[in-house]
């Protein structure tokens, strides 16, 4: 196992310390099965690439093309080799196991409608050429799950984005033309898109916790402003009136 293998083992087990610490967080197996069936789909299809020999690289995306537009959907469950494969397949799992987890509520429409919405950019802005991989969407939970910890200023979600700067940082780089044949348009519009996603649903789900403070009965003696309020005094001004009742007792004299 490399040490950047071990990193990415470590950052799962993280995610099973936040599961006892954060009341709001509540395990379930889409946490996992999810991102599972999704890396077990890539590989799947490119099986059947190997197997009988067919390339599906004509469904990626491609560019200001109406053909082109099935990309958006069929792109990234398209690789070209197993290291392009592997090389989405880690980050891909731990990165969506931390969406369904961190963000259950919102997670199932940042992946699906934001999985379209990078598409769709990668179609306006990349140059002509077919674009596939799961990388835009890699991409698009990297920065959404960065950025949203941050914005919602929740200190558990601030650490999940550290460790996620901490695994993946180096990433930002291929955001940029620095590698021939790499679709870093892709990469530029699924960063975009999860920044735009996290501010959009930044008040949703787990957000910064607020303390209140309970009020005792030395509290209430002072004003908003510190002032010093004296306790009323009741005065008694008049008397109660008092009932006397007599028994009168005969003497038993003969």
């Amino acid at each position: 196992m490399t040490e950047l293998q071990k990193y990415y083992f470590g950052f799962i087990f993280v995610i099973f310390m936040f599961m006892k610490t954060e009341p709001q967080l509540k395990f379930s197996s889409t946490v996992f099965t999810i991102p599972l069936i999704f890396v077990f789909a890539i590989w799947f299809v490119y099986w059947l690439e190997i197997k009988f020999g067919w390339n599906f690289n004509k469904f990626g995306v491609y560019p200001r093309n109406f053909s082109g537009l099935k990309g958006v959907f069929c792109s990234p469950f398209i690789h070209s080799d197993t290291n392009h494969l592997f090389n989405n397949s880690v980050p891909l799992f731990v990165l969506s196991a931390c969406l369904f987890y961190f963000y259950k509520e919102i997670s199932v429409k940042v992946l699906i409608y934001g999985g379209m919405i990078t598409g769709l950019l990668t179609w306006l802005i990349a140059r002509e050429s077919y674009h596939i991989g799961a990388s835009g969407i890699v991409y698009l939970l990297f920065s959404f799950v960065l950025f949203s910890g941050i914005i919602r200023k929740n200190y558990r979600l601030v650490a999940v984005s550290f460790i996620t700067i901490f695994l993946y940082g180096s990433m930002v780089w291929y955001v940029l033309p620095i590698k021939e044949g790499m679709s870093w348009e892709g990469h530029l519009s699924g960063l975009m898109t999860g920044f735009i996603f996290a501010l959009l649903y930044r008040k949703r789900g787990i957000v910064k916790e607020k303390f209140e403070f309970s009020k005792t009965e030395f509290d209430k003696m002072f004003d908003e402003d510190g002032n010093y309020i004296p306790p009323e005094i009741i005065e008694e001004n008049e008397l109660k009136e008092i009932n006397y009742k007599y028994i009168y007792k005969e003497n038993d004299e003969e």
